[in-house]
């Protein structure tokens, strides 16, 4: 029933402001295998997300840039849109859409700002391993709760030593009767201060290598022993809710444990195939607004008699900011619609991210650089973009990772190819 009452909301608003604020893409009907048309739901929520963002985001984006505010009203107007937790199955009141459906959302909330997109989406990472390898009483209890009013929760793996390395970890739990107790520190958790329940991975076999030494938990945030640091003033993205988390003899049932013990490390890389693909929507979505401003600027800004666009040194570096940022968006399509399709994406989801958070930085700093002296003023939005743009080579694994893990999938079908 909700997903049929908020697509036709979403396919009503998308109506209402199609002339003005037209899709990039075409097309109604969708086409059997893979494809480049959009159905009739996805432009609606494309519509819709698009709309949100000019009116709602953008406008209020400097404010949260420079403060720092958490956007509460923001992501509460996107919730009561259907704009968050949109991957929950339809049994838990979730809309039930795939990867596909919910990056074409974060790429154009991610035009706005990615700094409250990330807020937004970071509520998708906690849920996925939920997802993956909840039971069904788990998913009814934390899934449904989300459903029924505009709750946050965070993804609680990273470490002060542990970031690309998630197998040094040392948040561990133990076990006592029914329930386990955990210690240790987690650092740079999206929406720390701000969440319900946390999706945590710690170690529960030492001895064990890192595919079997770690169990996940769903903890619930108010848990005594639970504390939260102060909000971390990053480089970009300020509107997003970064601390550190730490649990000192914190008790969780065994009932909140998230699959088997020992599946942890699993379930949580499990996740990225999921969310890495939407991580990357969002920097697609930067790459475009950066080209929009940049081409908006070019057009009106002249130099020796006519406007810069009609100098071949700007003109090439608006056709190439067009160049990566397509691609982006086809890896991103394709990575998505694999998962979609329940067939492995790991390789393609590595590919997106390091590709779109790669280019995300170039049209960026591009941009920056069309705009001259302005751009280099906070006055202007690109210099928030370039900001906003870094921790996309960085978070949801670096870009490095994302190469060690695209190298030896390249080294593995080698092989293959081989015997």
């Amino acid at each position: 029933m909700l997903r049929s009452r908020t697509l036709n909301t979403l396919r009503k608003s998308s109506r209402a402001f199609s002339t003005a604020m037209p899709v990039r893409s075409s097309g109604t009907t969708p086409v059997p295998g893979l494809g480049f048309q959009l159905t009739e739901d996805q432009l609606s929520f494309q519509g819709v997300a698009r709309q949100f963002a000019r009116e709602v985001i953008i406008p209020a984006a400097p404010h949260h840039d420079k403060t720092g505010e958490y956007p509460v009203d923001i992501i509460k107007q996107a919730w009561e849109l259907g704009l968050v937790n949109c991957h929950i199955p339809t049994e838990y009141g979730g809309m039930g859409l795939g990867v596909f459906d919910s990056a074409i959302v974060s790429e154009e909330l991610a035009y706005g700002c990615t700094g409250i997109q990330t807020a937004i989406e970071a509520n998708g990472l906690a849920e996925a391993p939920v997802i993956l390898a909840a039971n069904d009483a788990q998913k009814k209890k934390y899934l449904g709760r989300m459903t029924e009013e505009p709750l946050i929760a965070a993804y609680c793996v990273t470490e002060p030593g542990a970031g690309s390395d998630v197998a040094g970890a040392k948040t561990n739990a133990v076990k006592k009767g029914d329930k386990w107790v955990i210690n240790g520190q987690k650092m740079w958790i999206t929406n720390g201060g701000k969440a319900n329940w946390f999706f945590l991975l710690a170690k529960t076999d030492p001895a064990a290598n890192a595919g079997k030494a770690f169990t996940g938990f769903i903890v619930d945030a108010d848990s005594p022993g639970i504390t939260v640091g102060r909000k971390e003033w990053n480089m970009g993205q300020r509107a997003s809710d970064t601390r550190g988390i730490t649990f000192e003899d914190v008790e969780v049932p065994d009932e909140n444990r998230l699959g088997e013990i020992g599946q942890g490390f699993k379930i949580a890389m499990g996740a990225f195939d999921i969310t890495r693909p939407l991580v990357a929507s969002a920097a697609v979505g930067l790459a475009q607004r950066a080209m929009d401003e940049a081409t908006a600027y070019a057009l009106q800004r002249k130099t020796m008699g006519k406007p810069i666009i009609e100098h071949q040194a700007v003109a090439f570096m608006l056709a190439d900011m067009a160049i990566q940022t397509e691609a982006s968006r086809m890896m991103v399509w394709r990575a998505a619609w694999l998962r979609d399709q329940n067939k492995r994406n790991t390789y393609y989801a590595s590919i997106a991210k390091a590709l779109a958070s790669e280019t995300a930085n170039k049209c960026a700093s591009d941009a920056v650089q069309i705009f001259g002296g302005n751009g280099f003023n906070s006055e202007y939005p690109v210099e928030k973009l370039m900001r906003d743009a870094k921790i996309f080579t960085i978070y949801e694994g670096t870009s490095q990772i994302q190469r060690l893990i695209i190298s030896r999938a390249v080294a593995d079908m080698a092989k293959q190819n081989q015997q």
